[in-house]
């Protein structure tokens, strides 16, 4: 049993998680199964950019993509500006929300696979670029809602379901069969693994790379985009509360920090247990700087029981 924990490293954040939801139908009356579908929305939109960054991480290096909460923010403004809150030119909106998420995308590959400079301090400048050229922006343009589809879309439902929930787990599978089924994914995985025995394998690792930065901007850009519709607009630092959380998803469901070896099911998990964590302060009536430490706590506790001492294949 012990081997099969280690082994399948999404177990533990599911129990977590099992864990979670009967103590809060244990303390209060209001959580209810009507209840848990919100969480499911705010773990969606948690989901969608730590899937991109359960990719970089996957690519081994210590890559791991800091710009996601810059890049959320800058998109929520982007949508908001262009659509100027009218259908009709929603589409414009999604069209420049995504060749930003590309252009940032690229951007970052090339500080880090043709200039040379570790991911983490590249990504991390890049942020704070993002960051400004956003404060430029709400300081330029005045603020307008989002558009009507848009924010009927973020937060509607298919039969009680939430329809961001659908979209996330939608995207989930696809990128579960990307890292499973395609010759991609093997690549990215022997990339993570050892780069140099990929390379004198014929992998053209830097071309597998380049694609997970680009893969990680793109989905945070699109969580931009639905979460200014979910909100009714954008605001600064919109995507700065989830820094801890997109690494933190992506670590807790079992994904390994030195790459090589991801597993979106853990992912997902990983998500649904930060925002029922969340949850759970948020009940107990916790301070928000309390809920922060609590929150890395788990993290730190979860990647001290569940890791492996070394590398397995799953």
């Amino acid at each position: 049993m012990k081997a099969v924990l280690r082994r399948e490293r999404w177990v533990w954040p599911l129990l977590g998680i099992l864990v979670l939801w009967a103590a809060l139908v244990l303390v209060t009356d209001r959580f209810s199964l009507y209840s848990l579908s919100g969480v499911a929305a705010s773990a969606s939109f948690l989901l969608l950019p730590s899937l991109g960054q359960m990719l970089v991480m996957t690519s081994g290096r210590g890559h791991i993509d800091l710009s996601i909460p810059s890049v959320v923010t800058l998109s929520a403004y982007l949508t908001t500006t262009v659509s100027g809150g009218q259908n009709g030119r929603l589409w414009v909106a999604v069209a420049v929300v995504l060749a930003a998420g590309l252009l940032i995308g690229a951007l970052n590959a090339l500080l880090v696979l043709a200039l040379r400079i570790p991911a983490m301090i590249a990504t991390l400048a890049s942020g704070y670029i993002l960051a400004t050229a956003t404060l430029i922006v709400n300081g330029h343009v005045s603020g307008s809602g989002s558009a009507p589809m848009l924010a009927g879309f973020a937060s509607g439902r298919i039969g009680g379901l939430p329809v961001i929930a659908v979209v996330a787990l939608v995207l989930a599978a696809f990128c579960a069969v990307l890292l499973r089924v395609t010759s991609w994914g093997r690549k990215l995985s022997a990339a993570g693994q050892n780069a140099e025995a990929s390379r004198l394998s014929g992998i053209r690792v830097a071309r597998v790379d380049a694609s997970v930065f680009i893969a990680s901007a793109v989905l945070s850009a699109v969580t931009g985009c639905l979460l200014s519709g979910y909100a009714g607009g954008a605001f600064l630092e919109m995507g700065n509360p989830f820094l801890l959380q997109f690494v933190g998803a992506v670590v807790l469901g079992g994904t390994l920090i030195a790459g090589g070896m991801a597993t979106t099911l853990g992912t997902l998990f990983g998500a649904f247990l930060l925002v029922m964590i969340v949850t759970t302060m948020q009940v107990a009536g916790l301070p928000p700087g309390m809920q922060d430490i609590l929150q890395g706590a788990v993290i730190i506790g979860v990647l001290i029981v569940a890791m492996p001492s070394g590398r397995k294949s799953a």
